[in-house]
């Protein structure tokens, strides 16, 4: 299994602020250190988040929900979440409307960690 490290997740998010807009400025370190390696916690030697998909669930939905950068949070949750999926072979079909109500949805509270661990399992490949 391939990780995106804390370097890449900044890199991916400086490029999508320089593609589309804000500021690439971190909010709060702390939470962007807690989303991008709360998909690998163990407890008491099992992992919380066993599989590829329950991996890119946590990391999508951490970065979203945790607000660690002032711009560009759905956006680098999304992105990284589905570049973690593609180095780690596998792939998802989607329209980008549905993507996009997706990931509104989950900013809004509308839908949950599994809400998005359940769609992401109807829409691989």
């Amino acid at each position: 299994m391939k990780r995106l490290t804390k370097e890449q997740i900044l890199l991916l998010h400086s490029a999508l602020i320089a593609q589309s807009g804000g500021s690439a400025e971190i909010r709060d370190d702390g939470l962007l250190e807690s989303a991008i390696n709360a998909p690998f916690q163990t407890f008491d030697g099992q992992e919380l988040y066993p599989s590829l998909l329950e991996k890119a669930t946590r990391l999508g939905y951490g970065l979203i929900k945790n607000h660690p950068f002032v711009d560009g949070n759905k956006r680098i949750g999304t992105h990284a979440m589905l570049v973690f999926l593609a180095i780690n072979h596998i792939e998802i079909q989607y329209e980008d409307s549905d993507m996009i109500q997706l990931i509104l949805g989950i900013a809004a509270g509308t839908y949950d960690e599994q809400y998005l661990l359940l769609w992401l399992q109807e829409h691989i490949l």
